[in-house]
């Protein structure tokens, strides 16, 4: 199990924050052209921290709406993204679960389509899409759906701990992973509160980390402390918390 931080849009933050960890998490902000992102910086801080690099695909942008060219163009904008991330050496690129209406069940194919092939696209540039679920957000699929769709296509996907506590409490973590744990093979953890905080140090909210540990002891993916602070003891902290959840039983 490799445990990193993410770190946004900022090599500036990740410079400050990754030294003891294992891999950042960089996000590529939506209209960010890769020639924009200082390749040879990325490159000095991550070796002399001796990290490796995750992505995140822009989480504005949808994975699929009703209008085929519109499909067309978030996957040739996605694909050159995931062309960058393989040429920057990253491992993992992170994707966000999304539709113009995640409710319309005609688009639940097409994002399957949609999937399968920036699966492909990320294969080829020697990158493992993951797709995140974000059923608590306005486009983002449910649960349930985005975890047979991720079956369906045979697509990892990166669990977010919060995002389904958001979504359905702890009982929702609990069936996702009953379902589909398997397909995990990168993790998003932080805490959460059901009154909408979100993104805290794990014990400063209400998610029962134990479910995780039911489904997930031994876990042998990667792992990305999404806790939004800079704050290095809570940022151990909240890795020891997570590391002792998913140590083998």
């Amino acid at each position: 199990m490799d445990v990193g931080l993410t770190v946004g849009d900022s090599i500036e933050r990740m410079e400050r924050t990754i030294e003891g960890y294992d891999f950042a998490e960089l996000s590529i902000a939506e209209g960010t052209e890769t020639d924009e992102i200082d390749a040879d910086r990325l490159e000095a801080v991550l070796d002399d921290a001796g990290a490796e690099l995750c992505v995140h695909l822009p989480f504005k942008q949808v994975v699929v709406t009703p209008v085929t060219e519109i499909n067309d163009a978030i996957r040739t904008y996605q694909t050159r993204l995931l062309e960058w991330a393989g040429s920057a050496g990253a491992t993992k690129a992170v994707l966000h679960g999304t539709a113009r209406n995640p409710h319309n069940t005609d688009l639940r194919p097409v994002f399957a389509d949609q999937l399968e092939a920036l699966g492909a696209a990320g294969a080829d540039a020697g990158v493992e899409l993951v797709v995140e679920n974000v059923g608590h957000q306005k486009r983002g699929l449910q649960l349930t759906v985005l975890g047979d769709i991720a079956r369906e296509t045979e697509t990892s996907v990166c669990f977010d701990v919060g995002h389904a506590y958001m979504e359905d409490g702890d009982d929702g973590v609990d069936r996702f992973l009953s379902r589909y744990g398997d397909l995990v093979s990168h993790l998003h953890v932080h805490d959460a509160r059901s009154r909408g905080d979100t993104h805290i140090p794990i014990g400063a909210g209400e998610i029962d980390y134990d479910v995780v540990t039911k489904h997930l002891a031994g876990f042998d993916g990667t792992v990305a402390l999404e806790v939004f602070t800079d704050d290095a003891a809570l940022l151990r902290d909240t890795a020891r918390r997570a590391t002792a959840a998913l140590e083998p039983r």
